[in-house]
């Protein structure tokens, strides 16, 4: 085997343009499928240990859509009455609503969009709690805060406004001056990290919004099972707003049934970004079967010499099977690295000019072996055919071949 190696490597040596120009398919290919595979991972790695953060008993309540034209209770948003009604689920520990809205912010005659979040003195303290985040600077939000604000990290700390921002510093928001106390840590998301946090009966009043909310998280009891708790408090909700069962116009998750959902829609972006990436392994794989061909036809008479001096069908066979493989091999060595370069990269991109940790490149053994396997496997089978017609060629019949 030792010396099928060295023949294999020579020949691929000797004919070294060839050779680099034959693994370019394979590079791009298996290159494509590190980097992609890496940076999916790396992406899903981050949002499970969010969700561990978030916990296994929590349950999560949000509007899906549009109901009939005036039916009873036929509404997109949520309510305090929504909230009212899963506190009374046997179950349920506690229950916070947040609302959520985009709107016009203006700091020292600059203007932009922010995303104001409404919360309770005590729901802040909990997503706090249940974050493991905390405040870097100054202090939370407080009851009694009629026009206070809590700003995510971006604001003090990064260049979302062009003059710096500071505690005690006044922040305009629908027309309505909100005095900064307090800065949020770091989350990692550009949207979260530029989130302004207020009372919510404060964000309700200069929005003109007498009862909603975008999301409600419930807390399931110690010793319940948070799946059959989030099947009564979907039953209870759908027979309070008078839905029917399938037509709801909400959606009750618990953290890790909405975590599966993510996976499985990671699952299929990869397949299809992996599944385009094929392509270049399969031009790859059909450059390298067209160079053993041409390999065959150069080499016809040494294929004769070797046969009448004793070499087998399986010897040339084998001998072909390697260089094949070999160019595999190298290019999947070479794409890998690429692969993780490409992805380092982009991780290096996302941090530096977009502001997130959530995209990081992850390289599980998995991925490194896998891909180096394929890639060899991919050099061998372009190689069969190649191969199998210099093991048939007759030697008589090579060493007349002009």
């Amino acid at each position: 085997m030792k010396d099928y190696f060295f023949l294999a490597f020579n020949n691929l040596k000797r004919r070294r343009l060839r050779s680099w120009l034959t693994m370019i398919g394979i590079f791009i290919g298996i290159a494509a499928v590190v980097a992609l595979i890496s940076l999916g991972q790396g992406l899903q790695n981050t949002i499970e240990e969010q969700f561990e953060q978030l916990g296994s008993d929590k349950i999560i309540i949000m509007p899906k859509g549009m109901g009939p034209p005036g039916s009873a209770g036929g509404s997109l948003i949520l309510t305090s009455k929504d909230i009212k009604v899963i506190e009374n689920v046997r179950g349920v520990e506690y229950v916070s609503g947040y609302l959520v809205k985009q709107g016009q912010a203006k700091y020292k005659d600059e203007s932009g969009i922010g995303f104001a979040t409404g919360v309770t003195a005590e729901d802040f303290e909990s997503m706090m709690e249940i974050s493991g985040l905390g405040i870097i600077d100054g202090r939370g939000l407080k009851d009694d805060d009629k026009f206070k604000v809590v700003v995510g990290y971006n604001h003090i700390y990064k260049d979302t406004w062009d003059k710096p921002m500071q505690i005690g510093s006044t922040i305009e928001m629908e027309g309505y001056d909100f005095k900064v106390i307090g800065v949020l840590d770091k989350i990692g998301n550009p949207i979260d990290d530029s989130a302004l946090y207020v009372i919510k009966d404060v964000l309700k009043e200069i929005l003109n919004i007498e009862d909603e909310e975008s999301q409600i998280i419930a807390k399931t009891a110690s010793g319940f099972d948070p799946v059959d708790v989030a099947e009564t408090i979907e039953r209870k909700l759908r027979q309070f707003r008078g839905e029917k069962e399938g037509q709801e116009t909400f959606i009750v998750q618990t953290s890790e049934q909405l975590l599966e959902s993510f996976s499985n829609i990671f699952a299929v972006v990869q397949a299809v970004l992996i599944g385009i990436a094929a392509i270049s392994l399969l031009v790859g794989g059909i450059g390298i079967m067209n160079t053993m061909y041409t390999s065959v036809l150069e080499r016809t008479k040494e294929i004769g010499v070797m046969k009448a001096i004793g070499a087998k069908n399986s010897d040339i066979l084998l001998i072909f099977l390697f260089e094949s493989g070999l160019l595999g091999l190298i290019g999947g060595i070479i794409g890998i690295g690429i692969g993780i370069g490409l992805g380092k990269f982009t991780e290096y991109i996302a941090l530096n000019a977009l502001g997130t940790n959530l995209l990081q490149a992850s390289f599980p053994g998995y991925l490194i072996i896998g891909a180096l396997s394929f890639s060899f496997l991919i050099g061998t089978l372009s190689g069969i055919l190649p191969a199998m017609q210099a093991a048939k060629l007759k030697p008589a019949d090579a060493l007349r071949y002009e």
